[in-house]
C-alpha cells in the first residue's frame, strides 16, 4: 500500500524585511574575511612600534586564522544548540572588544592575544551568518540568490583588506586597521536583534564535548602543516604535523559516527548532494589560493610594484566576481540543472589558469585576465555548492552545514597553496644556477636581496634569472591547477546530476528523522 505525500505549502517568499536583514549580515561577513589581509600593510609599522622578535611576527600573521580553522565546526554545532542569532552576537561583541585591544597593543603578546580573539569571534559569525540566510530564505530560488551575495561579498572581503590597511595606514596609524571593525559591530548589535529572527536546532541533544579538542586537534596540525610547506619546503616536523593532524581527523570522523549526539551529524552526509559540495569546495579553494600564492610575489617581486601598488591591481580581477555569482543564480532560477552551472563554473576557473600558462617577467595584463577569469568561475562554483549544502541540510543543522564548508575551505586553500607552491618552488630550484647563493636558491625574495649585494652585471643577472624562473615555476603550477579543477569539473557533472534543488532539506530531515 502506498500513500501520497502530504501536500506541503510553498515556502514563503522573503520581503524587504529579510533583504534588509541580508544587508546586515554582510556587516560581519566582510570584516572577518578583510581580517585574513588587512595586516598585509600594516606590519612594517607594527614591527616598528612594537618590535616583535621574527616568531611573534608570524604569530601576528596566523595566529587570527589558525584559531578561525579550528573553532569553525565547533561554533557552527553551538550556534546549532544556543541559536545562530544569539551565538552572532556575542562573537560581535567578543570581535569588537578584540578590535580594540589589538588597536591600542602595547606589546607583542598583546597584539598576539588579541588577534586569537578575534579569530574566536570570526569562527562565531562565519557559519552563523550563513546559517541565517539559510533561515531568512527559505524559497529556494530567493536563497540562491541570497547566497550568491554572501560569496562575492566574502571573495571581496579578502582582496579589499589590504587595500584598506594601505590607505588607512597611509593617513593614519596601524591601530586604525583593527578601528574600523567597531561602528560595523556596533551596528549588528543594534540592528541585529530586531531584524534578524532567531533559529536552532529545538532537540539538538546533549553537547558532545569531546568533538571539541578533537576537531582542532585534526584542523590545527594540517592548516599550520600545509601553510609552512610551500615557503620552508618539506621539513619533518610539517610531514609529522600533518599526519597527526589526520590521525586525529579519523578519530573526530568515529567520534561522529559512534556518539549518541554527535557535533556534525552523519545524516548530513547521506543526503544528496552535500558529500559532493563539501568536496568540491575544497577542490575549488585549492585552486583559487594556490594561484594567490603566485600572484601577490609576482605583481611585487616580479613585476617590482611596491605593496601598495600590487594591492591596487589585485583589486582588477575582483570586478567580474561582482557579477559571477548573481549570474550563476539566475541561470539555476531559470530552471538550469545546477549541476551544469557547477560544471560550468570549474571549466571557467580552469580557463582562468590558460594565460599564467605563458607568463613572462613582463605579462601584467595576462595575470589580471587570467585572475579575472579564474575569480569568476571560483565564485559561480562556490555560491552554487554552498547553495545546494545549505538546501540539502534541514534548518536545525544548519550551523553544523555551514562549518563543514568553511573548513572544507581552509583545508582547500592551504592544500593548494602547498602542493602548487611545492611545484612552483621545484620548478624555481631548478631554473636558479647553481652557482647562485644558497639564499637565492630558496626563495625569489632572497634571490633578489642577494642580488642587491652582487657588483654590477652580476646582480642583474641573478635577479633575471630568479624572475625567469619564478615564472617558470607559475607555469607550471598552472597547468597542474588547471588539471584540479578540470577533474573538479567532471566530478561535479558526475555527483550532482540530477540532485534535486527545493526537496533537499525535507529529504535530509526525514532521513535524519529515521535515524
Amino acid at each position: 500500500m502506498t500513500t501520497d505525500p502530504p501536500n506541503v505549502p510553498p515556502p514563503a517568499r522573503a520581503g524587504r524585511r529579510e533583504w534588509t536583514a541580508l544587508t546586515v549580515l554582510m556587516l560581519p561577513l566582510m570584516l572577518v574575511s578583510m581580517d585574513v589581509s588587512v595586516l598585509y600593510f600594516a606590519i612594517p609599522e607594527i614591527t616598528a612600534d612594537l618590535a616583535p622578535s621574527g616568531t611573534q611576527q608570524l604569530w601576528i600573521f596566523d595566529i587570527y586564522g589558525f584559531v578561525l580553522a579550528g573553532l569553525l565546526m565547533t561554533m557552527g554545532s553551538v550556534g546549532d544548540r544556543v541559536g545562530r542569532r544569539r551565538l552572532l552576537l556575542i562573537g560581535a561583541v567578543a570581535f569588537g572588544a578584540a578590535s580594540l585591544a589589538a588597536a591600542y597593543a602595547n606589546s607583542a603578546e598583546t597584539l598576539i592575544a588579541a588577534r586569537a580573539v578575534l579569530g574566536i569571534g570570526g569562527a562565531t559569525l562565519m557559519p552563523s551568518t550563513l546559517a541565517l540566510v539559510r533561515s531568512l530564505f527559505t524559497d529556494a530560488g530567493q536563497r540562491t540568490q541570497a547566497i550568491a551575495i554572501w560569496s562575492a561579498v566574502m571573495t571581496a572581503g579578502v582582496a579589499l583588506g589590504s587595500v584598506l590597511s594601505g590607505v588607512l595606514v597611509e593617513f593614519f596609524w596601524w591601530g586604525s586597521v583593527f578601528l574600523v571593525n567597531l561602528p560595523a559591530m556596533a551596528l549588528l548589535l543594534v540592528l541585529g536583534p530586531i531584524l534578524l529572527p532567531e533559529s536552532k536546532d529545538p532537540a539538538p541533544g546533549r553537547f558532545d564535548w569531546l568533538s571539541v579538542p578533537l576537531s582542532m586537534a585534526a584542523v590545527l596540525p594540517v592548516v599550520y602543516g600545509l601553510k609552512e610547506i610551500p615557503s620552508k619546503g618539506w621539513n619533518v616536523q610539517y610531514v609529522v604535523a600533518v599526519t597527526v593532524g589526520l590521525l586525529f581527523a579519523a578519530l573526530f570522523v568515529h567520534r561522529q559516527r559512534t556518539a549518541l549526539s554527535p557535533m556534525i551529524s552523519p545524516a548530513l552526509f547521506r543526503s544528496r548532494g552535500f558529500a559532493p559540495a563539501v568536496a568540491l569546495n575544497v577542490i575549488t579553494l585549492f585552486g583559487m589560493m594556490g594561484s594567490a600564492f603566485f600572484t601577490t610575489q609576482y605583481l611585487q617581486s616580479v613585476l617590482g610594484m611596491s605593496a601598495m601598488e600590487a594591492a591596487l591591481w589585485a583589486l582588477v580581477p575582483s570586478v567580474p566576481v561582482g557579477f559571477a555569482a548573481p549570474f550563476a543564480a539566475r541561470l539555476v532560477r531559470r530552471g538550469v540543472e545546477r549541476a551544469h552551472v557547477v560544471t560550468a563554473g570549474f571549466v571557467t576557473a580552469a580557463c582562468g589558469f590558460v594565460p599564467l600558462m605563458s607568463v613572462d617577467t613582463d605579462a601584467l595584463v595576462l595575470v589580471l585576465v587570467g585572475c579575472g577569469v579564474l575569480a569568476s568561475g571560483v565564485t559561480m562554483v562556490v555560491s552554487q555548492i554552498t547553495d545546494l549544502a545549505l538546501g540539502t541540510a534541514p534548518v536545525e543543522r544548519a550551523g553544523s552545514a555551514s562549518s563543514l564548508m568553511e573548513t572544507g575551505a581552509e583545508f582547500g586553500g592551504a592544500l593548494g597553496m602547498a602542493v602548487l607552491g611545492s611545484i612552483g618552488t621545484a620548478v624555481y630550484r631548478h631554473g636558479v644556477p647553481d652557482t647562485a647563493p644558497a639564499a637565492a636558491r630558496e626563495t625569489l625574495g632572497g634571490a633578489l636581496a642577494a642580488a642587491d649585494r652582487l657588483p654590477g652585471r652580476a646582480g642583474d643577472a641573478l635577479a633575471a634569472a630568479a624572475r625567469e624562473a619564478f615564472a617558470q615555476g607559475m607555469q607550471t603550477a598552472a597547468i597542474a591547477a588547471a588539471g584540479v579543477l578540470a577533474a573538479g569539473a567532471v566530478l561535479a557533472a558526475v555527483t550532482l546530476r540530477g540532485v534535486p534543488v527545493r526537496e533537499e532539506a525535507t529529504a535530509a530531515k526525514a532521513e535524519e528523522a529515521a535515524v
